[in-house]
């Protein structure tokens, strides 16, 4: 197996990391509506031939979208309002005066959901007939996952989370329960699915916008569901969880770069045997999906596919957990058997081992590589450019990191010096050029700014700071933030090493 025939990782290419909450808008976060349209536009002008965003599902606990009710749902605060305007089943969208430069998540949430519901009611009400049927389609193609989470969604509303607490019918999904809430809830239910209808619309409208552009868009999968979502609900039996429905055991990482005493994530963990019993089936599902959604995909926590860190569920921290073996190259083969080559970018952070390396070589999937990590200690150091070897995704940093100019102002005496060593003088002069420079003149094909970087930005614009619950996910930009002075030096450095866009031989 390998996915050394993928197009998209065979040449050099750059492209930008932003996800779209953070675009410019007045409905309190970023969406799928003219701004997209507009960013895309201008990483065309910047040279760029990738788009990489974080999970696009709906946001969970501290706003995280690594925390979703659904591995499969999109989020509806993405759902751009004025399309629905267009289309005649919303009225006149007045400005509600939210904070350009922060998301008011509750806020936000609140007043996009009653525009929501309106627009189903506008819909329910004036819809033609062509709609009403592509909306039926949609629900006959997609309710390998989307009946599970319309159900998941109407019974929340009524009675809260987690869903162990639910009605024991509605928790442990008896049928007669489940089958009298479709015949109450039945709008309800409709509901949730035209949103995601909509979702699902104006995302695959803005990939034809960005192929016509001659960009590709990079999504992220991240490896654990939340214990609370549709995924664990309608699939128990594939998660190690007692008789009551709760976690015995939960992800986390042991201590590392980002925490002295690691992160107890709380996601609870698969059983592996089960999931290989049937031929990882939801696997299957999920990455097709995926797929189906975006040109390639970054796979979070890779390592957890070999080993992965096992944290009684009771334990306040990561510390006393313990290395448990993961599915290895069973689940790859399987899914590559299912759906071809795969396309995947394997986020090979943290602790990882010879064996880690071994299953990722094995597979064909590039790895990543931080520069923000690079200056700690040797020449020999892995995460320097001189270090690359072609099949690498490298980043300044990541949405977990710092800024780069944040991070080079926080950043101690000895390794300062390193890094003027490294980058040269340019270093002070302006440091996210230079590391952008450094990167791009690299033989790692791909190559990712955070958003940030190319527009020289702070710590204040920071999107997540790891394991911390309050205050992440918020950061948005404004146009006047951008100029054009970005966009042209960006693709002078583009084209200067070969990573202009070119057709990718193959699509």
């Amino acid at each position: 197996m390998t996915s050394a025939t993928v197009p998209l990782f065979r040449t050099r290419s750059s492209g930008v990391l932003l996800h779209p909450t953070s675009l410019p808008g007045p409905h309190g976060c970023g969406d799928f509506g003219a701004a997209a349209y507009h960013f895309v536009d201008w990483l065309a002008t910047a040279g760029q031939s990738l788009w990489q965003v974080l999970p696009l599902n709906p946001v969970g606990p501290g706003n995280s979208p690594y925390q979703s009710v659904s591995a499969f749902a999109g989020s509806p605060l993405l759902v751009d309002l004025e399309a629905l305007r267009a289309r005649g089943w919303l009225g006149r969208l007045a400005d509600p005066g939210f904070d350009r430069a922060r998301i008011d998540y509750a806020r936000a949430e609140r007043a996009r959901m009653a525009l929501l519901r309106e627009a189903w009611q506008g819909f329910s009400q004036r819809a033609e007939a062509v709609d009403r049927e592509a909306l039926k389609g949609f629900r006959r193609q997609q309710g390998h996952w989307l009946d599970d989470y319309a159900l998941f969604m109407t019974l929340q509303e009524r009675h809260g989370t987690p869903w162990t607490r639910w009605p024991a019918g509605f928790a442990w999904r008896e049928a007669a329960a489940l089958g009298r809430l479709r015949d109450e809830a039945d709008a309800e239910i409709g509901f949730w699915c035209f949103v995601q209808w909509q979702f699902t619309q104006q995302w695959q409208r803005l990939r034809d916008h960005a192929r016509d552009r001659g960009l590709r868009i990079v999504g992220d999968a991240p490896i654990f569901v939340a214990h609370h979502s549709a995924d664990v609900w309608a699939h128990t039996a594939q998660y190690l969880l007692d008789p009551h429905g709760e976690p015995t055991v939960v992800a986390g990482v042991p201590p590392d770069y980002f925490s002295a005493t690691g992160q107890r994530w709380g996601n609870p963990l698969y059983d592996w045997t089960a999931m290989r019993a049937d031929g990882y089936a939801w696997w299957g599902q999920r990455l097709a999906h995926l797929i189906g959604s975006f040109d390639a995909i970054r796979l979070d926590h890779f390592r957890g596919f070999e080993g992965y860190w096992e944290v009684p569920a009771h334990e306040e921290h990561a510390i006393n957990g313990q290395w448990r073996a993961g599915p290895g190259r069973a689940l790859f083969d399987a899914l590559d058997a299912r759906l071809g080559a795969l396309p995947l970018i394997a986020e090979d952070l943290g602790v990882i081992t010879p064996a880690v390396t071994e299953l990722r070589t094995a597979c064909g999937f590039p790895g990543m590589r931080i520069l923000q990590f690079a200056f700690g200690d040797t020449p020999a150091n892995p995460y320097l450019p001189h270090n690359y070897v072609p099949r690498t995704v490298a980043y300044t940093g990541t949405h977990d990191n710092d800024t780069t100019v944040g991070w080079w102002q926080q950043l101690n005496a000895p390794e300062r010096e390193a890094v003027r060593g490294y980058l040269g003088p340019q270093a002070d002069a302006a440091i996210h050029w230079a590391m952008i420079r450094a990167l791009s003149q690299s033989v790692a094909n791909t190559v990712v700014y955070p958003l940030q970087d190319v527009l020289g930005l702070d710590s204040a614009h920071r999107m997540n700071i790891p394991g911390c619950a309050q205050g992440c996910w918020e950061w948005r930009f404004e146009w006047h933030q951008v100029g054009d002075a970005p966009a042209r030096q960006l693709a002078a450095i583009t084209q200067a090493h070969g990573r202009a866009p070119r057709p990718v031989q193959g699509d």
